[in-house]
C-alpha cells in the first residue's frame, strides 16, 4: 500500500496540510500506519477522494500542447498485453494505453503519485521515486 506524507497530500488535493489532518481525524482520508514517524496518508484515500470531488466543468486550458500533469492514478486495468491508466490530476482526468509491461514496471495502481505528459496525441506516464 502506497502513502503520502501529509503535505504531499495536500498538494494533490488543493487544502491545506491542517485540512488534510482534520480529514483523517474525521476520517475522510485513511491514515498510513503508525510507525512512530512522521504521520502520512493512505495515497488510495486521497486517490478516491479527488475522483469523487473533481470537477465537473473543465477548467480553461491555459498551457501549450505539452503539457505535464501530476496525480494520482485511480484505476489501472491490465489484460494479457495492454493496460488502461487513469490518472486524477486535479480537475483533469487522463487516461493512457500502455503495455502490460510498463505498467507493472512503473509499479502502476490506485494510489500512486504519477503524472501525465501529453504531447500530440501520445501520453507518458513516469512516477516519482
Amino acid at each position: 500500500m502506497t502513502h503520502l506524507r501529509i503535505s504531499e497530500a495536500a498538494e494533490l488535493l488543493g487544502v491545506s496540510d491542517d485540512t488534510v489532518r482534520r480529514w483523517l481525524d474525521t476520517g475522510r482520508l485513511v491514515a498510513g500506519p503508525d510507525n512512530d514517524g512522521p504521520r502520512t496518508v493512505d495515497a488510495a484515500s486521497v486517490a478516491a477522494q479527488m475522483a469523487e470531488h473533481a470537477p465537473v466543468t473543465p477548467a480553461p486550458i491555459l498551457q501549450s500542447a505539452r503539457n505535464r500533469f501530476p496525480g494520482i492514478v485511480t484505476r489501472v486495468e491490465k489484460d494479457g498485453v495492454m493496460a488502461l491508466v487513469e490518472i486524477q490530476a486535479g480537475p483533469h482526468r487522463v487516461v493512457s494505453l500502455m503495455s502490460r509491461e510498463a505498467a507493472d514496471e512503473l509499479g502502476l495502481a490506485p494510489g500512486v503519485p504519477a503524472a501525465a505528459t501529453v504531447k500530440a496525441t501520445n501520453v507518458v506516464v513516469d512516477v516519482q521515486r
